[in-house]
């Protein structure tokens, strides 16, 4: 009986060919549309998290500044001592990261940490002739601060790894450099917080296309860094560590933040904004996709009531020659599951050359040659189960509906 169930089905599909071909492409169009959708947005999501991670790190530890101690007395004593201080002087404290080396041990201990770097940070003037602008010198160690951003592959004049050999080099922003009227190999002066001067050769050009850093940072050699500060040898501001999994850094803050008595701070905590973005992206897009499932499982719904009510009286016969509700059902729901895994593989199909032709197309915007598609199986796998689930559902109603045709009254008329 299964077997001609099956045939029957068949032949359904096959006598009401521009039907099953309605049906098969609105299950088809469906599912490429999720496709493309989540391709776009997870590589726009992909190419966001790319850039942002070009000038920040999965953690982040630094000194944040002193506790409040203009009230001492206060604090000795506690509250109930009566005590009127004016003009309280703010002691002194260290600025960055003191003794750094057991933090970075500690750091560098960890089995999900994979790259980490140290740096001096100054907030500078960077002046050529009568230029002068706000901005940020980095003091690098050369080889980790790659392995950390990937910044060599960001250099558009000049040699990364020559910042390690020239203590008198500087490589800086693309975009600062044309603020600046500055080419390679031309002479830059900056002026630190404490009024000390010095000049530095332009050695290198990077473009990261994110446009805060490309106008206002420039990188230095950690060595010149502390001399221009005229700090110790082993003097840092900051220590940047990068993860397996950059989403994955609460585990690793919880275990390092209770013994290091600085600031340890995940990527999501200084960039919240950058994490609530992907997100509803994220949500906008399975939210359209859904729609357009959705609107095709209607139409496929509607085509096979069609098909149920043009073949009522042939139901009717079957039933009236044996054939149960249950095989009825089958015959419809068959239907439905034939439609649903043809349109699923032709969807994906279509969804992918959508996918790479619009990966192609020029486009230019924000440093980006095209727009970023990404092809991740699990999308692919998931619009596959959610059309194949939306069709069969959009047909098992009508072959329910199907099941319980009274044989006798169809046959009276």
């Amino acid at each position: 009986m299964a077997a001609t169930n099956y045939k029957i089905a068949y032949v359904h599909l096959t006598s009401k060919i521009r039907q099953t071909i309605v049906a098969l492409l609105g299950v088809m169009f469906g599912i490429s549309m999720y496709v493309f959708m989540n391709s776009f947005m997870t590589g726009v999501n992909d190419i966001q998290t790319v850039l942002a991670f070009t000038s920040i790190s999965h953690i982040h530890i630094y000194n944040d500044g002193p506790e409040d101690n203009t009230n001492l007395v206060k604090k000795a004593y506690g509250p109930e001592v009566l005590a009127n201080i004016r003009n309280a002087k703010v002691i002194q404290y260290i600025q960055g990261i003191k003794n750094p080396e057991p933090i970075t041990a500690l750091v560098r201990k960890q089995p999900d940490v994979i790259a980490l770097t140290p740096q001096v940070n100054i907030n500078i003037f960077f002046r050529n002739s009568a230029n002068k602008i706000n901005g940020t010198l980095s003091g690098v160690d050369v080889e980790n601060e790659n392995r950390v951003f990937n910044i060599s592959e960001y250099m558009v004049a000049g040699n990364w790894n020559d910042l390690k050999y020239n203590p008198e080099g500087v490589i800086l922003g693309a975009d600062l450099a044309d603020r600046l009227s500055l080419h390679m190999g031309d002479n830059i002066n900056v002026l630190t917080p404490d009024n000390v001067s010095k000049t530095y050769k332009v050695i290198g050009l990077f473009r990261t296309n994110v446009n805060g850093v490309d106008k206002s940072k420039a990188y230095l050699n950690i060595n010149s860094a502390r001399q221009l500060l005229s700090a110790n040898s082993d003097y840092i501001t900051d220590l940047q560590v990068n993860i397996k999994d950059f989403e994955k850094t609460a585990p690793v803050i919880a275990r390092l933040a209770p013994v290091i008595p600085y600031k340890v701070e995940s990527w999501q905590m200084a960039n919240q904004q950058l994490e609530a973005g992907s997100k509803l992206r994220n949500i906008i897009a399975v939210a359209v996709s859904l729609t357009i499932l959705m609107v095709a499982g209607f139409g496929i719904y509607n085509i096979m009531n069609m098909t149920i009510n043009e073949k009522i009286r042939e139901i009717a016969i079957l039933k009236a020659m044996g054939y149960s509700s249950r095989d009825i059902t089958t015959i419809f729901l068959t239907q439905a599951m034939v439609i649903g895994l043809a349109g699923g593989v032709f969807g994906m199909g279509l969804g992918y050359v959508l996918a790479v032709i619009v990966n192609h197309i020029p486009f230019k915007i924000g440093g980006l040659n095209n727009l970023p598609m990404a092809y991740r199986p699990q999308d692919y796998l998931l619009a596959f189960f959610f059309g194949l689930m939306t069709t069969l559902v959009a047909g098992f109603l009508p072959a329910r509906k199907a099941s319980k045709i009274d044989p006798v009254t169809i046959i009276r008329g």
